[in-house]
């Protein structure tokens, strides 16, 4: 496949804002369908943001030979069998993190992509842009990696919204906290050998703020927190010679990184934009998805874990 890729959003959430925002700075992407199961929020949604084409229910969508591939942006909960759905319609698969707590769905979807030669990726913009990569090169500055600490958190007051919904997969950790597991499994270079979470339930019966703590083969200690109580969000790495700390790792909105002390300023990008541009690449064949199999089954154990862990209050081994 060469030129831009067609791309078809299913879902129309408050998070394809953002995406089309990245979307548009592109001269890779053309976002040319959008799909709800409600035929009036479609419509209104695709005249909004310029999209030609509007379907009112998300099969119709994947009938359209004229879609490449399919952004899934649906509750946590319809992640897998949306993205089952659409790779057996033939599209390719960009699907909203957390793609799910439950290794085996990973293993399945990822062999069926791989069956059908079709791209499947879990969306973590933040690991596309050049604060990560720099992130990255800088770390071995510090020495041997000791502790990570990690934060994103965000005030959440509509008790409506569907992070609150327990059978839709809610809970700080999968909407959240999943962004301290990517980035601490990603500083730390490997998989944890063990993890220990405790966690605050709601009334809705989801974690409202969620605490883990990551031990890693190699020595380092991951130690992060979530919620939906408070607003803040960092990544800090400290090794033997130093430390790294990054005050907004995760949206890449000031692209600064501070190194012993040391003010580092890149150019902020849009981590929309790259991650579609990088779907993009490996869809034509121009290179490799940047996240595959092997990164989404690492996160999906570690939070099935963490999540065990908060609900026996044990440690637990992976």
């Amino acid at each position: 496949m060469a030129g831009r890729i067609r791309w078809g959003i299913l879902g129309t959430g408050d998070i394809n804002r953002k995406l089309l925002r990245g979307a548009r700075q592109s001269t890779e992407v053309d976002v040319v369908a959008v799909a709800s199961r409600d035929p009036e929020r479609a419509a209104a949604f695709a005249s909004e943001h310029g999209i030609p084409r509007s379907f009112g229910s998300y099969e119709a969508m994947l009938a359209d030979p004229e879609v490449d591939a399919v952004y899934i942006s649906v509750p946590n909960a319809l992640h897998h069998p949306w993205t089952m759905t659409s790779l057996e319609a033939g599209k390719h698969v960009l699907c909203e993190k957390p793609y799910t707590r439950r290794p085996d769905e990973v293993g399945l979807a990822f062999a069926t992509a791989d069956r059908a030669g079709l791209v499947l990726m879990e969306a973590f913009m933040w690991r596309h842009t050049r604060q990560t990569q720099r992130i990255l090169e800088l770390l071995p500055r510090i020495g041997r990696l000791q502790t990570i600490r990690a934060t994103f958190s965000f005030p959440l007051e509509n008790p409506a919204n569907i992070r609150l919904r327990a059978d839709l997969d809610g809970g700080s950790l999968m909407d959240v906290g999943c962004y301290c597991v990517s980035g601490a499994r990603l500083l730390a270079g490997e998989e944890p050998a063990t993890v220990y979470g405790t966690q605050e339930v709601g009334p809705s019966g989801i974690d409202l703020r969620f605490t883990g703590v990551l031990q890693f083969p190699g020595g380092a200690v991951a130690e992060f927190t979530s919620g939906f109580t408070t607003d803040h969000e960092g990544l800090e790495a400290i090794g033997t010679e130093g430390s790294l700390r990054v005050p907004d790792p995760w949206h890449n909105r000031t692209g600064l990184i501070w190194l012993n002390g040391e003010e580092i300023r890149l150019e902020p990008g849009n981590p929309y934009q790259l991650e579609l541009e990088n779907m993009g690449a490996a869809i034509r064949g121009d290179g490799p998805a940047g996240l595959g199999r092997d990164d989404a089954l690492g996160q999906a154990r570690a939070i099935a874990a963490l999540y065990e862990s908060a609900d026996t209050n044990a440690e637990v081994r992976l």
